[in-house]
């Protein structure tokens, strides 16, 4: 997409004008990645409303049960369970519990189930748990002890826990969720 924009006086000036030999003509190019590749804002607008992934940093351990309704990057330690639309475990990763979630790309350590439709255990993955999946690929040195089972939604016998609504307002316009000093 080319813009237009006014050059002052000064400006014009200083440049010399479009037909001199001096001056450079103008033109735009494409790579062939650039012409046909979708941009990040125009996917996002065609797959959902989904902004930058959660990260939970490599300095940062969470005990207790993730939820969320997007994507979310795990680098540091999760003792429970995870359940998200695209999950990512990082190298350092340390998770301690089920993963659950549409896509899985494993790099780091899970110790418990996953399942997923689509699972990536890539080679510096350490899996040791059972692996439910439609779609599994397991890259050379990646570690995986448990077993793997096919199924056609493997997400389909797991209740997503529910995500409390922490915009709802009760009636006196505090939070549901806070409590009232009153």
């Amino acid at each position: 997409m080319l813009s237009s924009f006014k050059k002052s006086d000064k400006d014009a000036a200083a440049t010399p004008p479009s037909n001199s030999p001096a001056s450079p003509p103008q033109s735009f190019t494409l790579n062939a990645a650039q012409a046909t590749a979708p941009s990040r804002s125009s996917l996002t607008g065609r797959l959902g409303d989904r902004g930058a992934p959660s990260v939970i940093g490599p300095d940062l351990t969470i005990m207790g049960n993730l939820v969320s309704r997007g994507e979310v990057q795990v680098d540091g330690e999760v003792q429970g369970d995870i359940h998200g639309t695209n999950v990512v475990v990082g190298e350092r990763a340390r998770i301690t519990g089920g993963v659950v979630a549409d896509e899985i790309v494993v790099r780091g350590h899970v110790m418990g189930s996953i399942r997923g439709r689509k699972v990536l255990l890539q080679s510096s993955s350490h899996v040791e748990g059972d692996v439910f999946h439609q779609s599994l690929s397991i890259e050379q040195g990646a570690y995986f002890e448990g077993k793997s089972r096919r199924s056609e939604d493997p997400t389909a016998d797991v209740s997503r826990p529910e995500i409390p609504d922490f915009s709802a307002k009760s009636g006196d316009g505090m939070s549901p969720y806070m409590a009232s000093t009153s």
